[in-house]
């Protein structure tokens, strides 16, 4: 014998995909198709494949990303919000599903007597009962827009925790190479402090014995406080670099950590493919989490076109009932109840319209920060590549100026100390020379700190 469903299931199975959502539309991405001077193509494997352990080369800093991935507070807060965000979608979804409750009573009573002497009887009843109260049957898709509201949102906050974890191992790597910047800055100004206290030391006996000038010394001298506060203050500036790091890593560095690399040592980081923009719709997870709050906004329409149509709601229970715990799931002793329910929208005074109107406008608001992201994305991108040439370019020009400086305060001590020159000339090679020193390692730093920007840029740190 074939069974047939009752009406009403019928009815919510046909009606179950009705939805008022509009149909989501990917916007235009508003950017070129190539990056600025050619420098993009298509690649078979994009820099977010790479992860952040083949991309970095220094193991002390990828024991130090390692650790930051592990203790950051601020990624555990992103974490934690994806498991909120994924709850509220789980409660979100309950709502497809009516809510059965089971209960049980006993009432034991006895009314008050009209006649005088007698005594009204007392009266029992057991009852046990199983059903749902309030179920919505979402004839117009209002359940479900709010459920692909609360999934677009939790699908946000995941492509949030992505985009978190690509920030923290950028800083990281930044911040380590700041650290090295300084610390390479340290060491050259302790270099130079050696140095012009030796050349303040010749000095000074020269001047004892009466063959150089006071202005001699006293250039000397300036040089080697100079020096000195130079140590003083990269000194400072190098333990605030630490505390820093420390901060990103959650907690102070083990002891016995891998020794670092030189900012002039080569293969720091592996190469990295530009792609063409249109990857970086894929890439970039700021930009998915953009789509997917432009996909919540989109579904908030649906629930808000839904709130002008007619709400049903069904309520119903089944059980028994009886004067006797033992006979209460006897003959006759069976009771139920069935009462469906319909809200109808007559008179709101415009709240309907103006939510209607509120989602549409979250909307187009939403449209635009996703093609912000896109248009932020892309200059990121170009910046960085820009920046790539130029600073390898500009690296081995400072190099070749720091050899020349280089042989100029050579030959300027040299003929300072057979006294066929001034020591003018000689503090004027060695500031020379310093200057050039310190501007090569700020190069190296910046060249090296624009390569983690562009893998970041890209979408890469994640894996």
């Amino acid at each position: 014998m074939t069974r047939f469903a009752p009406l009403p299931l019928c009815l919510c199975l046909g009606l179950a995909s009705c939805t008022l959502m509009p149909r989501y539309l990917r916007p235009e991405a508003p950017v070129g198709g190539h990056y600025p001077g050619g420098s993009s193509a298509k690649t078979d494997k994009v820099s977010s494949e790479i992860a952040w352990r083949d991309f970095f080369a220094d193991a002390r800093l990828k024991k130090l990303i390692e650790l930051a991935l592990i203790e950051n507070r601020d990624l555990r807060v992103a974490v934690l919000n994806v498991e909120q965000s994924r709850a509220q979608y789980r409660i979100a979804r309950a709502g497809y599903f009516p809510t059965i409750q089971a209960s049980g009573s006993y009432t034991r009573a006895q009314a008050t007597s009209l006649q005088p002497g007698i005594s009204s009887p007392v009266s029992t009843q057991w009852s046990a009962s199983i059903g749902s109260a309030a179920y919505e049957v979402d004839f117009f898709g209002r359940v479900r827009s709010l459920n692909a509201q609360a999934l677009e949102r939790y699908l946000a906050t995941e492509e949030g925790r992505r985009s978190a974890q690509i920030s923290l191992v950028a800083q990281v790597a930044t911040q380590y190479f700041t650290l090295r910047q300084l610390e390479e800055q340290l060491a050259l100004a302790r270099q130079t402090l050696e140095s012009v206290q030796q050349l303040y030391g010749l000095n000074k006996s020269t001047f004892d014995a009466g063959t150089t000038t006071e202005l001699d010394l006293r250039t000397a001298e300036t040089q080697v406080l100079t020096a000195r506060v130079n140590v003083l203050t990269y000194e400072r500036e190098a333990a605030q670099a630490e505390n820093q790091l420390v901060l990103l890593v959650g907690r102070p560095p083990p002891q016995h950590l891998p020794a670092p690399r030189a900012l002039s040592a080569g293969n720091v980081m592996s190469g990295i493919p530009a792609g063409l923009p249109s990857d970086l719709l894929q890439q970039r997870p700021d930009i998915l989490q953009a789509e997917h709050t432009l996909k919540a906004a989109n579904a908030n329409i649906g629930a808000a076109r839904a709130a002008f149509f007619p709400v049903i709601s069904l309520t119903g229970s089944a059980g028994s009932t009886s004067l006797e715990l033992s006979k209460l799931f006897g003959k006759n002793t069976g009771a139920w109840s069935f009462s469906p329910q319909i809200s109808v929208p007559i008179f709101t005074g415009g709240l309907n319209r103006a939510n209607l109107d509120v989602a549409k406008i979250s909307a187009r608001i939403e449209v635009a920060n996703y093609e912000k992201a896109i248009q932020t994305a892309f200059r990121e991108v170009a910046d960085s590549l820009v920046a790539r040439g130029s600073y390898a370019r500009q690296v081995e020009a400072q190099e070749a100026l720091v050899k020349a400086q280089q042989r100029r305060y050579t030959l300027a001590e040299a003929r300072y100390r057979q006294g066929v020159d001034t020591y003018l000339n000689v503090l004027s090679a060695q500031q020379d020379l310093y200057g050039a020193q310190r501007n090569l390692i700020d190069l190296r730093f910046a060249s090296l700190s624009n390569h983690v920007t562009l893998y970041k840029a890209l979408g890469g740190g994640w894996k």
